[in-house]
Order: C-alpha cells, then structure tokens, then sequence
C-alpha cells in the first residue's frame, strides 16, 4: 500500500512561501483533520535563489519537510526549440504543440525530488512554469494558486500566452492535448484567486479566497513566526530604521525588474527624486528590491538605506511598530500593504516614459 502524505506547497518565489505560510498558519495546531506542521514545502530555484530561506523555514515547525527543486527551464533542452517553428497553418501548429507538451512534461521528471502522487493535495503556483507540464503530462491532480495578488486582473497570462484561437485551445488543454496555466489543465482541480470579481474572463475553476481573510486572525506569535522565516536580520534592521537623516519620515521604493539595467537605474533615480519628500523634507529612503532584480542598489544610492531583497515586502506588516509615511511602485500592486499611510502605484502610465505602450500591455485583441 502506498503511503500518502497530506499536501505539499511548489513555491517559486518568496510571495509564493508567504503565502503558504499563512495557509499553514491558518490551521489548528492540533486536533482532527488539517493540523500544522503536516505540509512539505517544495523551494524551486529555477528563477529565485532563496538563500538560507529552507533552513529558517525548517527551524520554523511550520512544515515537516523543505525539499530544494532544481527545476529546469524550456531552453534547458534543446530538442524543444524545433516545436516552436510556426509551420503556417494553425492545424500543423497545434500537432507541434500536442508533441511538445508531452515532451516538456517528461524531460522534467528526472528533476523532481518527490513522488509528488504520494500526496493528498498538491498547491502549486505560478503552474505555468514546467511543473505545470510535470503534472498534466503525468496526470496528477494539483491546485494551483495565482503567482501574485489579483495578477490576474493586470496580466492574464492564460489568454495572453494563447492570444489566437483561445477558445479552441482552452478546449484542447481540457482534454489534456496541450497545456494552458490557470485553472485551464485537465488536472487543475481548482484555481485560488484573491478576487473575482475583478477579472474580466471568467473560468470555472476560479475559487475565491481572500488573502486578506488569512492574515486577520494571525496573533502574536503567528506574526513572530512569519517574521523569523523571511528576516535573517531583524535586530540590524530595527536599529537601522531608528537612525539617520530624516528617519522621523519613511519612504519604501519597490523595486522591479524592469527593462535594462541602465533604464531601470533612471526609472528609480526618478521615483526617488518625484516621491522621495513628506510634506516638503527629506524623507529617509528605504530601497526594498525584487528577489529577481540583479541591479546592484546599494552600489547606486550609498546615500539610502537598501534592504535584503530576500523576503515579501508584506513580511514588513508584521514588524512591530514599524511605519511608512509613503509607499511606491511600479507593477507592484500595494493593497496588501498595511504599514504605510499613503500607497503609489505608477502602473502603465508611468513606464511610458522609459519605453514603448506596447510593450507591458495586453493585446487588447485577446
């Protein structure tokens, strides 16, 4: 008889931990049924690097198990390139795509740690990465979960990945002869969205549960938890934020991967010139960058106070006494953000500056 384990959290980046940190969180600590401590948590490093993050989360008790995932990007392998050749008709291109999904999902087996059918419930985010592939091509049924809060409603990469068609490959994905991410796989049982109401394409698979509705009953020693796993540093970082030029006024800059690195190093001189005073002072500035931003802001502004990139800024919502007088970003989207008076988002608008429309916004022909 084989053994089964409860569920299991695939986890790309550090908003993906956090997250499934709170999903854990939101569970008694004993009793019948769903209890803590019961969860693996699976780290993928194909696009973060999370440092210590898998030793804090094991010291946590908040999983039974971290497993490392050194999972493989599509130009990993070479024989896929020749799938994507457009062959000029949408019959022969679609037949391709048959053969490269089904390729895709098996090159990655070799790259799995666990026997990932042992498991009662799998959660995975951000499916359209190849362990999405893993799965439909392996015919195991998984949850999957949105990659960022109501990303779906700025960016839906479902309809926008398979702009063309959409309804008849959204049909092929549901018989399992191509592959599409959120809630459109044969063997996607469910699709976590933080609001439904704000997406414009419906999919039946969408499954409301609020982001906000699992933080409201976290306590005091749930909030320590969350903190000890995101920051190495909290006693260096305390200290910090109570000292230098014009601390008594804060300011948090978001950074992104935007662009290039020498467009990008414009766009955050000009945020902090355009927002960087309160009520017309100097205001202390504080630099949080993207866990995927190779930008090197300490380098650039000596002057601020730069941050580990290495956790969620919502982590920052469970310092005590910790308070921002503005926050700014770019795609960033702010609204679980509770440490600051004031939330700036610069969106679309704002990137037309540095370079063409076009370029970050949806087809509107999807």
């Amino acid at each position: 008889m084989q053994n089964t384990k409860k569920r299991i959290y695939i986890c790309h980046t550090f908003y993906h931990v956090y997250i499934a940190c709170l999903k854990e969180l939101n569970l008694p600590v004993g009793g019948n049924g769903a209890v803590r401590g019961q969860a693996s948590l699976m780290l993928s490093s194909m696009s973060n690097d999370f440092g210590t993050l898998k030793e804090r989360a094991e010291k946590s008790g908040l999983f039974e198990r971290v497993i490392p995932y050194d999972e493989k990007e599509e130009s990993f392998f070479p024989e896929l390139a020749k799938y994507h050749k457009d062959r000029g008709n949408i019959l022969l291109n679609m037949l391709a795509r048959i053969k490269f999904t089904k390729l895709m999902g098996k090159l990655q087996a070799p790259f799995v740690p666990v026997n990932l059918k042992e498991y009662e419930d799998i959660y995975v985010f951000c499916d359209s990465d190849p362990i999405g592939y893993y799965l439909s091509t392996h015919k195991i049924y998984y949850h999957a979960l949105e990659d960022g809060l109501d990303c779906i409603r700025y960016y839906d990469t479902a309809r926008y990945d398979n702009r063309g068609h959409f309804e008849l490959k959204a049909w092929m994905a549901a018989r399992n002869l191509i592959f599409i991410q959120n809630g459109y796989s044969k063997y996607c049982l469910d699709m976590e969205v933080n609001d439904i109401s704000v997406l414009e394409y419906p999919c039946p698979k969408y499954i409301e549960c609020p982001r906000e509705a699992l933080t409201r009953n976290l306590g005091e020693e749930e909030k320590k938890i969350l903190v000890s796993i995101f920051i190495e540093n909290m006693e260096e970082l305390e200290q910090t934020l109570t000292k230098g030029e014009g601390h008594e006024h804060k300011v948090l800059v978001l950074s992104e991967p935007l662009c290039d690195l020498e467009t990008r190093k414009q766009i955050f001189k000009d945020i902090i010139a355009e927002y960087g005073e309160i009520e017309g002072q100097k205001a202390q500035i504080l630099i949080k960058p993207h866990p995927r931003d190779v930008l090197d802001y300490g380098k650039l502004f000596p002057e601020h106070i730069v941050l580990d990139g290495k956790f969620p800024m919502e982590i920052l919502n469970y310092v005590k006494g910790l308070s921002f007088d503005r926050v700014v970003t770019v795609f960033t989207v702010p609204s679980a953000i509770k440490f600051a008076k004031e939330k700036v988002f610069l969106g679309e608008d704002f990137m037309d500056r540095y370079e063409a429309p076009e370029i970050h916004r949806q087809n509107e022909q999807i």
